[in-house]
């Protein structure tokens, strides 16, 4: 391995730990703070003033979450300009994680016992340490994502980044499940001598998972190293919360997929906040809920590898369709089935399947291009931002409920299974179980009968803006600074035969421009100017010069099939690009070994603000060649 792939090597590896701490993290925090808060904190204080605290700590939980949604913004924009010598992410990551790190601590030894001397302080003080704590958090979430882009170059590898940080992510979360006993019970029993789940072995978790966390946020400092190039010095708008709800209502597609992810991941994360609940309480087997834990990350390692796979041959909304009847099939067997340990483990199994969440991503990603046809508008950061804002939300709503089917179900204190009445479990099983089955059908319908943005259907909005394009109805809309030249030389993208549009070799396009027959794979800047946008497909870009010359580059004919295999760019969206630089690459085998034209088009939009148009035709040219030169209307 030489020097610059043990470099790469090391910085994809840091980067994945960093997420195994992370997410370790915000699972104890999210699932298991609401286990130990129902189950030992307050169990010296009177019955009723528990209750009260509980449901306090519960709504304040519910409260703080929904309000950080709308902070997120302002702490992005801090971290944006953050100017050290270690870079502008690195140290948010490391303070993010320390100061939540210690706070979290605290909060599990229940403020130093706090609420035994008095109650109303340990309110009054609790609400002021969980809000420093989701802040600083968050500060680390929002910095450890927002690194992907300055460690990586072109969207392959952002995309490896990005996948091996789900990947560790999924074990930090997931792995909670399967060492939370243990390590409670074995922490509890060296501090009192009584094999349950005390308040010493949660003070032991909380301990070890934030040293973890720690220790994973020091690795990511050490192990990657922040690029200066001109990717990172692009200026990029940012999104708020009004942008958010403007674009989500102006297209409804995102708007669908968005409402039946959100009855999909309220569902699910409800139930994840139970299922210890249900081993302790209901089966009375709390030393088997590590079998759960063993079952997702198992399920988990299965299903991500095998999704794009299948995705090749069946269309993602019987994907989503299978992963929901899986989730509704184990919420069945959870009800009526779960005397047989045989029995739970299939529904465990089946409830781990599901798909809900990579077809979302790549629904609302079409839906970038659904929007622009249908409103002329591109909302790429709407796209970047509903998810994780559904994700905060349920996460807000499930804690709050979580609370209350404790309280409600009588789960809290030092109660066991054998203190569980009927009413007892027929109330849990109404909350964990039963509404999340309804959730889950509503997630299925609504996507089945709402949601139309197919694969196909995506295809024929992109060639559709395409035509829209090529014909002046569908404008860039950016702003450029004036120049006084009206002339802009237009550079051969990549070497081949060229040809006029139109032309036999692009016979969809009847537009003023030209084709390119490719004898190389590498796309450069035809001119200088600013990247306007990329089709998520990434087949498709448009660029506009300084002057206001707008045009549209387009690799291969139908290749929006591919659906962006063997496409890499090396450029973001709102970039500054010189005349010759590379923009993409594309896999010229691939494309026609799939049946399609391979040829590059360059044309260009708003055809009546040109005056002239010059291009030498019917001849080898090579990339950086000067073929073309536009002149546009004196304005």
């Amino acid at each position: 391995m030489d020097k610059r792939s043990s470099r790469s090597f090391i910085s994809k590896f840091s980067f994945a730990m960093g997420n195994l701490g992370h997410a370790a993290f915000y699972g104890a925090l999210s699932n298991y703070f609401i286990v130990f808060v129902t189950a030992g904190l307050f169990s010296e204080l009177d019955p009723k003033i528990a209750a009260k605290l509980i449901g306090l700590i519960t709504s304040l939980i519910v409260l703080i979450r929904i309000v950080e949604i709308f902070i997120d913004p302002l702490l992005g924009n801090i971290v944006d300009n953050t100017k050290t010598k270690w870079g502008k992410f690195k140290p948010w990551i490391i303070i993010g994680n320390v100061v939540s790190a210690v706070i979290m601590i605290i909060l599990f030894t229940g403020i130093f016992n706090l609420a035994n001397v008095n109650w109303i302080a340990f309110a009054i003080l609790f609400v002021i340490l969980f809000v420093v704590l989701d802040v600083f958090y968050s500060f680390s979430d929002v910095s450890y994502w927002g690194m992907v882009p300055a460690l990586s170059d072109g969207s392959k590898e952002r995309g490896l980044y990005t996948a091996l940080g789900s990947f560790t992510g999924s074990v930090g979360w997931n792995g909670l499940t399967i060492i939370v006993v243990p390590i409670v019970t074995y922490f509890t029993y060296l501090a009192t001598g009584k094999h349950t789940q005390g308040a010493p072995g949660w003070l032991a978790f909380a301990v070890i998972i934030s040293l973890l966390a720690v220790l994973c946020a020091f690795i990511v400092a050490w192990g990657t190293e922040e690029k200066d190039d001109l990717i990172r010095t692009a200026a990029k708008p940012k999104t708020t919360i009004k942008d958010v709800f403007i674009g989500l209502a102006q297209n409804d597609q995102i708007l669908w997929a968005s409402l039946a992810y959100f009855m999909y991941s309220l569902a699910n994360v409800i139930t994840n906040g139970v299922l210890y609940y249900f081993f302790k309480f209901v089966l009375g087997r709390p030393e088997s809920f590590q079998v759960a834990g063993w079952i997702a990350i198992g399920i988990g390692l299965l299903t991500s590898p095998l999704y794009p796979l299948l995705n090749r041959f069946i269309p993602r909304k019987y994907l989503f369709s299978f992963g929901q009847c899986c989730m509704i099939v184990s919420y069945l067997i959870f009800i009526f089935g779960r005397q047989s340990m045989g029995l739970l483990i299939i529904g465990l199994v089946l409830y781990n399947i599901t798909f809900a969440q990579l077809v979302t991503v790549l629904t609302l990603t079409d839906a970038i291009e659904y929007g622009q046809l249908k409103t002329g508008e591109r909302n790429e950061a709407v796209v970047l931002a509903v998810r994780p804002m559904i994700d905060k939300l349920c996460g807000a709503f499930a804690n709050g409920i979580v609370g209350y089917i404790a309280i409600a179900a009588g789960m809290t204190g030092s109660a066991t299974a054998a203190d569980m009445t009927t009413k007892n479990i027929r109330t849990f099983e109404g909350f964990a179980f039963y509404v999340p089955l309804v959730l889950a059908v509503l997630a299925l319908v609504i996507f089945l009968t709402k949601v139309k943005l197919t694969e196909e259907k995506h295809e024929e909005i992109v060639e559709e803006l395409k035509d829209k394009l090529a014909l002046g109805d569908e404008k860039l809309d950016l702003k450029v600074t004036e120049e006084k030249t009206r002339t802009t030389n237009v550079l051969a993208p990549i070497s081949g035969q060229i040809e006029a549009l139109p032309s036999k070799a692009a016979p969809d396009f009847n537009a003023l421009g030209f084709v390119i027959l490719p004898t190389t794979q590498k796309v450069y800047a035809p001119f200088s100017g600013t990247i306007r946008f990329t089709f998520s497909t990434k087949h498709v870009l448009g660029i506009v010069a300084h002057n206001g010359l707008e045009a549209i580059i387009h690799v291969g004919i139908d290749t929006v099939k591919l659906r962006g295999k063997g496409f890499v760019t090396h450029y973001n969206d709102g970039q500054t690009v010189k005349a010759g630089d590379l923009l993409l690459e594309f896999d010229l085998e691939l494309i026609k070994q799939a049946g399609l034209n391979p040829n590059v088009i360059v044309f260009f939009t708003q055809p009546k603000a040109i005056a002239q148009f010059e291009l030498t035709t019917d001849h080898e040219v090579s990339h950086g060649e000067l073929v073309a030169t536009v002149t546009l209307e004196q304005r």
